[in-house]
């Protein structure tokens, strides 16, 4: 089943890719918004198509485009012990404050929350970490 949501124009290209941080409170009255919002907070979406529907939007002050999107993964990091392709996590925010890592954002994996659960879609390199961990780079869905 397609999965169709409203972006901006220039964010309307095929293979574009996004984040979605949940909906918007100025939104809450919009008649469009059961497309816009009907996405999972947090998850990374890929544009697949561009439709030729268009609506204006008070909150991006022009017209939002109709798009399919697809659920792609998120780089993110896991324990290196029982690290295994197809396994369900439940992910846990680390607690290392090391901004200045190379792995700062895979660890701190943009929208995954704490206690959610997610699927390891991949397995990448074992990661160097300054305090120690033994991780690995892993795609999560």
């Amino acid at each position: 089943m397609a999965l169709i949501t409203l972006l901006s124009e220039p964010q309307a290209k095929v293979g574009g890719e996004f984040y979605f941080m949940g909906p918007l409170t100025d939104c809450k009255d919009c008649r469009l918004k059961g497309v816009c919002f009907n996405l999972e907070p947090g998850a990374r979406y890929r544009v697949v198509e561009v439709r030729n529907q268009r609506h204006a939007c008070e909150e991006c002050e022009g017209e939002v485009v109709a798009v399919e999107v697809e659920k792609v993964s998120t780089p993110g990091a896991v324990p290196k012990k029982g690290a295994m392709e197809g396994v369900t996590i439940t992910y846990s925010e680390p607690k290392c404050q090391e901004v200045s890592c190379p792995n700062y954002f895979r660890c701190h994996a943009v929208g995954k929350r704490e206690g959610q659960k997610y699927t390891v879609t991949s397995l990448g390199k074992d990661l160097d970490c300054p305090i120690g961990e033994k991780l690995v780079a892993a795609d999560l869905l």
